[in-house]
């Protein structure tokens, strides 16, 4: 019997482009990743240079002491949805609007938890800032 030996060729694909490519996204994602790390970001009080104003149908504040306020009545946190919804019902306004006027040091949970009981009244809120152009 003759069997001859057949001289396999295995293929090869050239990886060196590859690797540089694949360097090159490693970079990228670590350079991404440090730019969105929260700790990185400075959070400061919130301040406009425009004097845009939106027609204040109801004024909800919260001072320093994390109490809640609807004009000038205190509330509890837990009648606040109530309590904006019969202001809104007084007003009789075609687009009623809720103007959020927040101390400095309030706690975002109170400010989230305005926002809430407005969304869930389908009412626009609006942050009052303060004005950085003086």
């Amino acid at each position: 019997m003759n069997i001859k030996r057949r001289t396999s060729h295995d293929p090869q694909g050239h990886s060196s482009a590859l690797n540089d490519i694949l360097f090159i996204l490693l970079l990228f994602f670590l350079i991404i990743s440090t730019l969105a790390n929260p700790n990185v970001v400075k959070l400061s009080i919130p301040k406009a240079k425009s004097n845009t104003k939106a027609k204040q149908t109801v004024v909800v504040s919260v001072n320093d002491n994390q109490q809640f306020f609807v004009g000038t009545t205190p509330v509890v946190v837990d009648s606040l949805k109530p309590v904006i919804a019969a202001a809104i019902a007084k007003s009789q306004d075609v687009e009623p609007t809720v103007v959020i006027n927040a101390h400095k040091e309030a706690t975002a949970d109170n400010i989230v938890a305005i926002m809430r009981a407005a969304h869930d009244l389908n009412l626009r809120t609006v942050l009052a800032v303060e004005n950085n152009s003086r």
